[in-house]
Order: C-alpha cells, then structure tokens, then sequence
C-alpha cells in the first residue's frame, strides 16, 4: 500500500461527528467508521437539560415554537438553533443564529453556536472569524480554540490551527478531542508519523470516543500496517460491527491507491468540534 497522501483537501459532509457530530447518535452508529469522512465535525452540542425527549425532530418542533413566539430571545434562539444542528438541518439553524446575532450583539453564547453552525456548512474563514468575537484573549475558551483549529486546518492552513490546539491543550491537558484534532492536521500536511503520536495519546485517555480510535486506525493503515489498523478498529467490538469497520477502513484506505491519473478523495477523518 502506498503511503503517499493525496493533496489534502477537506470536504464537508452531511454527517456531523458521531453525535452528529458532526448526528450519528446510537450505539451502533458511534461504533461505525461511517464518519470517517471529511467532516468539519461540529459534533451537536446535546439540547437544553429540559428538553423533554431524545428525538431530534421533536426537539426541534418544541423549541421552535419558543423561538417563534419571541424570535429576539436569545435562549429559545439558542436551544432552536442546538436542536436544528443536532437534527442535520444546519442551514437553517445558521439562518436562525444568525439572525439571534443581529438582535442580540455581544452575546457569547450565541456567537460561539453560530459559528460552528457556519463551520458546518463549510463557511470556514467566516466561523473563524464569528468564532473569534465568542472569546477573548485574556479569557479564552478552549472549546471554541479546538473549533477555530478545525476551522484553519479545512482552509489549509495547518500551523496555525496547530498553534491553536496548543493553546488549548495548555488549558484542557490531554483533552482527547484536541489531541484526534492534531493528529489529523498532521495526517492532512502527510507527517503521518506524528499525526500517530498525537492519535495514540488520544487514544490512551479513559475520555476517548469511538472517533479517536477510527482515527488512529486510519492514520496507522495509511502508513502501510494494515493488519494493526484492523485491530485497533475491531477492539471491543460485536463481530457485526467489526466487520463492517474493517469494510469501511478498507475502502477509505483503497481510495489512496487509486490508479494514476483516476481521481482520489482523501481519506478525511473527522474533526472535532468539542462543546
């Protein structure tokens, strides 16, 4: 297998991260290698403590009604804006923030939702610079710097994004969703080997998702140990899933072994948003 990454280029899916994530939701779904893919990866924050079930669509039906009874309160347009991103409609949940924006300037909390609304929809220098008002350099949020970092890392812009993991890694140590963030820009700038070292310390903390591990897999199958990456990917898994992980690996990995000259779609995993 060759190791050679193709140009690096980022694409957004129509998949948020595991609980989206960028809403995969389920046990099963969290397991699969299905948002191994270019995802922005916002992964939808978990809607308001009150809402009264885990369905998405219903999340959305009730708070949108608080949020049309009062389209200037700033906490209905927040939970209406959570629940639309939690429930893959995130165009019209940047429409909505947007709009809570303009009627309530200076809000934070509302700043930093819309800004990954416009990550997910691949409005990256935008969320950047949205991202970039939800805090402030002398009370940074580390949450929002992993988000920037993302934000950086789909224009291409790799150090920089790396400058901010670091900063927030000095404020959230060994935070497992920075850390698979690292690895990856390293993974799209093809230093595969210290795109591993960042994975596999992900991987080690007791806090690391599904994702981390798919990562990790992909990272190490790209640099030719097919057979580790099978097992990292199978770990702990029912026999179904395992399999279908392995089918999936397979085909992102067989897609950097496209014949010359065909198009190749870089295997992108999926970068976190964190909340």
């Amino acid at each position: 297998m060759r190791q050679r990454i193709s140009p690096a280029r980022l694409l957004a899916s129509t998949s948020l991260i595991a609980a989206v994530a960028m809403g995969l939701g389920g046990c099963t779904a969290m397991s699969k290698l299905s948002d191994v893919t270019g995802s922005v990866g916002p992964r939808a924050e978990s809607a308001p403590a009150d809402r009264a079930s885990t369905d998405p669509a219903r999340a959305v039906d009730t708070y949108g009604q608080r949020y049309r009874a009062n389209p200037r309160d700033a906490d209905a347009a927040l939970a209406y804006g959570q629940a639309l991103r939690a429930n893959g409609q995130r165009a019209q949940a940047a429409a909505v923030l947007e709009q809570a924006t303009i009627a309530n300037p200076g809000n934070k909390a509302l700043l930093a939702q819309y800004g990954r609304a416009l990550a997910d929809n691949g409005n990256f220098q935008q969320a950047y610079d949205v991202l970039s008002k939800a805090h402030s350099p002398d009370n940074p949020d580390w949450r929002l710097l992993s988000v920037q970092g993302t934000a950086l890392d789909q224009m291409g812009r790799h150090e920089e994004a790396r400058s901010y993991y670091a900063s927030a890694l000095k404020i959230a140590p060994g935070d497992p969703g920075v850390l698979s963030n690292l690895g990856l820009s390293y993974m799209l700038s093809r230093e595969l080997p210290k795109a591993e070292e960042a994975l596999r310390q992900a991987y080690a903390s007791p806090r690391a998702s599904a994702r981390v591990r798919q990562n990790l897999a992909l990272v190490v199958g790209l640099q030719g140990r097919f057979a580790e990456a099978e097992t990292i990917v199978k770990a702990d898994l029912p026999p179904d899933q395992a399999a279908a992980n392995v089918a999936y690996l397979k085909d992102m990995l067989s897609r950097n072994d496209a014949p010359h000259g065909a198009p190749k779609r870089t295997p992108v995993a999926s970068l976190s948003q964190p909340d």
